[in-house]
């Protein structure tokens, strides 16, 4: 569950580089063969994976570790982008809320307690994102309460490579 304020909405690809200093970040991304039926474009998430995949076509698609919702918050079916947002701030949901009572009513974008990361990709319906993460130890596990949390450097480059209408299909 989420909700942003003052998200920067972008239609665009964006460049993204790497801050002077700091090292390359490790690729959890691979090409691997798929076999699904999806068209090339779309985002297929299976949850007991714990993987999601970005369907290129041909039999192949770029697979990312992912984490998914945790037992009791998990949910399938189909979406569509609706909105790609950059160092979005973030309000926690009721939800969120009552299992943690201490959290402030926002959080900055760009925050380091922001737990949405660097980018975030609405999904139609409201209630959920794909996204980054300020816990990186969550990604491969049942961790969230429905996003789909992503290593930060996976969450930019998937937002680089799909725009507002992809097609999003989450399967257990």
């Amino acid at each position: 569950m989420l909700q942003f304020v003052n998200a920067a909405v972008v239609g665009a690809v964006l460049s993204v580089g790497i801050v002077a200093g700091s090292a390359a970040p490790v690729q959890a991304r691979e090409s691997v063969t798929f076999s699904g039926r999806a068209e090339p474009g779309t985002i297929v998430i299976k949850t007991s994976e714990r993987r999601l995949y970005l369907v290129l076509g041909e039999g192949k698609a770029l697979r990312y570790k992912v984490a998914v919702g945790k037992p009791g918050k998990q949910w399938a079916g189909a979406a569509f982008v609706n909105g790609k947002h950059v160092n979005p701030a973030w309000t926690p949901p009721e939800e969120v809320r009552a299992d943690n009572p201490n959290l402030p009513d926002v959080i900055p974008g760009g925050s380091p307690r922001n737990p949405m990361g660097p980018r975030a990709m609405t999904l139609s319906g409201g209630e959920y994102a794909i996204h980054g993460t300020n816990r990186p130890e969550s990604i491969g596990t049942f961790a969230s309460y429905g996003c789909i949390r992503m290593h930060n450097h996976d969450i930019v480059d998937l937002f680089e490579r799909v725009s507002v209408g992809t097609q999003v299909v989450v399967t257990r």
